[in-house]
């Protein structure tokens, strides 16, 4: 049995999730406001939000659409 290791994405978009649900966060609030609660990790993951096309002004439901994470190449 194998065991599908999750992209760090997944992780992200999971946490970023319950905030929505917990009414920490709106779907319409912009990306950068995750910012606020990440503080030194915010690096990491606005280069990875940054990667994957997205910006800073993106809304946080545009993140949770997101099926699927692939890498291209």
């Amino acid at each position: 049995m194998s065991q599908r290791i999750a992209h760090p994405m997944e992780k992200l978009q999971r946490q970023v999730r319950s905030l929505v649900q917990s009414k920490v966060l709106n779907p319409s609030d912009r990306l950068w406001k995750i910012a606020l609660l990440y503080g030194d990790d915010w690096s990491y993951w606005k280069k990875e939000l940054e990667d994957f096309d997205f910006s800073m002004q993106d809304p946080i439901c545009d993140l949770l659409a997101v099926e699927t994470w692939e890498e291209d190449g």
